[in-house]
């Protein structure tokens, strides 16, 4: 099973765009979907993560212009990102982790690529 990504894309300063994240085969017992991203020359950092129960926690670079949000049925991850800065460009890479009787596994999706600029 892999994670797909897509809608990443080009957008000007203060634009948005939405991403979305979903495997390619059914994945039970994820209790955990999160969105990471990584500009060129840096680490790789959490961007937005929500966890099965609901609760969500943010980068405060992005608190209030980014939503994530989930699809249990479709075990589809969303990120909503708004008001768009030149220092949001990065890949942007979806993780989803599934915790069952058998163990922990993460999965990583391959990234989406976001450009801002005008």
């Amino acid at each position: 099973v892999q994670l797909q990504a897509s809608g990443g894309g080009l957008v000007q300063p203060g634009g948005s765009l939405r991403l979305s994240c979903a495997p390619s085969g059914r994945i039970f017992s994820i209790n955990y979907m999160g969105w990471y991203r990584q500009a060129p020359g840096k680490q790789r950092e959490l961007v937005a993560e929500i966890r099965s129960g609901g609760s969500t926690n943010y980068a405060d670079s992005v608190k209030g212009r980014f939503t994530i949000s989930r699809d249990n049925a479709k075990n589809t991850v969303y990120l909503q990102m708004s008001s768009l800065k030149p220092e949001d460009a990065a890949v942007y890479y979806c993780r989803m982790r599934k915790s069952d009787w058998s163990g922990v596994q993460d999965y990583w999706g391959q990234g989406t690529l976001v450009t801002v600029s005008s």
